[in-house]
């Protein structure tokens, strides 16, 4: 676990945690919903913007050969990061919701009506609506495995959903809502079994946990830029070779085609294929920078800090705030605690508590299946990152034990 010393270093690098809000010192745990960006990041934007601007693979000249070269950095470092094997498996988007609905879109191409789709109760609104779609195009079946009350999966129900229809399994690696981690490895195992491709929506473990899409097994990994202190609009769709290969195009345009009549068009090889128009090289290059912090650190000191914030959270929560209310529970959790005190609204909590300059989630967290299973419309998260502490751990719950007698 990293020391005191070292977690108000690293503060340093993040002047947002300088801000106050309502006079008051802000604590920041809405990391869940987008990390902060240290200097080194926007430093490298603003040496995009300043130094390297003109588009990329589309000129001889110096600027552009020097863009091309800085964005495509960033791709071998991705590569390097998740364990892939070739940097024509990883593929430049928006954002894991983008990925997502790639996978969806083109290899849902190759689906058939009747075919299964299988996703988790738990699932963020990004895993679940583009299957959706794609039911209302192919006629594919979705089937939804339930929770365990502790918010764990209930893998016997998932192992008996597997089935010769069963064509995708698109599962969270750590949900948004519960902090659950999802053993995707052995979901994957099974999947493959059963003759599936695996998805794993990886927003949510990226920055906490090492991830090697080759032990896990996954066919498809997608994660965002911004919630692992990298730049807004940048996302990561990873997928093996071979299927990428056989999916047509997403979106059609500039960059993704090798040569085009008004009769007939040719594709561009991967990853270039599913990368149409000017793609945000200045926040793919500054991605880079990035995925260094985050390395630079280790996942493994990261992931134990915040474990140790949200324990130490989680326990005053329980033996100091009568009527709290946890949601997610599971063993070896990630570093979210959702909660209602009693039967107050989850606005009026994070209202009061953003009075006190504390920043949480409330709302349904883009999990309205997973709220109607809970019997609720929504819940308060608090989601630790590197750069808090334990005073700020502290400072929450002391925030929370003074609404607490206004609410309940």
């Amino acid at each position: 676990m990293m020391t005191s010393s070292e977690i108000n270093e690293l503060r340093q690098d993040f002047p947002l945690l300088k801000r106050t809000v309502y006079g008051r010192p802000l604590v920041y745990l809405d990391n869940a919903a987008t990390t902060q960006t240290p200097r080194c990041v926007v430093d490298m934007i603003e040496e995009m913007y300043y130094t390297h601007k003109a588009n990329v693979h589309r000129g001889v000249h110096t600027l552009s050969q020097e863009g091309t070269e800085l964005m495509e950095r960033t791709r071998e470092r991705v590569r390097e990061f998740i364990g892939a094997e070739s940097t024509e498996e990883v593929i430049f988007t928006r954002g894991a919701t983008e990925a997502i609905n790639l996978v969806a879109s083109s290899y849902g191409q190759l689906l058939d009506e009747g075919d299964e789709i299988v996703l988790t109760t738990m699932e963020h609104h990004a895993n679940i609506v583009p299957w959706q779609l794609l039911r209302q195009r192919r006629g594919v079946v979705i089937k939804v495995v339930p929770l365990h009350s502790d918010g764990s999966l209930d893998m016997e129900a998932y192992k008996a959903m597997l089935g010769p229809r069963t064509k995708v399994v698109s599962a969270a690696h750590v949900s948004n809502v519960l902090g659950t981690v999802n053993p995707v490895a052995e979901m994957a195992r099974l999947a493959h079994q059963a003759g599936a491709v695996m998805m794993v929506d990886g927003a949510q473990a990226i920055a906490h946990t090492a991830v090697n899409v080759h032990d896990i097994g996954a066919d498809f990994y997608a994660f965002s830029s911004h919630k692992m202190y990298g730049p807004t609009g940048v996302g990561i769709l990873y997928g093996r070779r071979e299927l990428l290969d056989k999916m047509p195009p997403y979106q059609g345009g500039g960059e993704m085609i090798s040569h085009v009549t008004f009769e007939h068009t040719t594709w561009a090889d991967l990853p270039f294929k599913f990368e149409a128009g000017t793609p945000d090289y200045v926040g793919i290059a500054a991605f880079r920078i990035a995925i260094d912090y985050l390395a630079g650190i280790g996942t493994k000191a990261i992931a134990a800090h915040e474990e140790a914030l949200m324990q130490h959270a989680q326990a005053r929560m329980v033996s100091e705030i009568p009527g709290i209310r946890l949601f997610g529970t599971a063993p070896g959790k990630a570093g979210i605690i959702s909660f209602l005190l009693g039967s107050a609204h989850h606005y009026d909590t994070g209202l009061l508590l953003d009075k006190l300059g504390i920043a949480v989630r409330t709302g349904h967290h883009c999990a309205q299946p997973l709220m109607q299973s809970l019997g609720i419309d929504g819940t308060v998260r608090a989601s630790f990152a590197l750069y808090n502490t334990m005073e700020e751990a502290d400072r929450f719950v002391d925030a929370l034990k003074r609404i607490a007698p206004m609410l309940v």
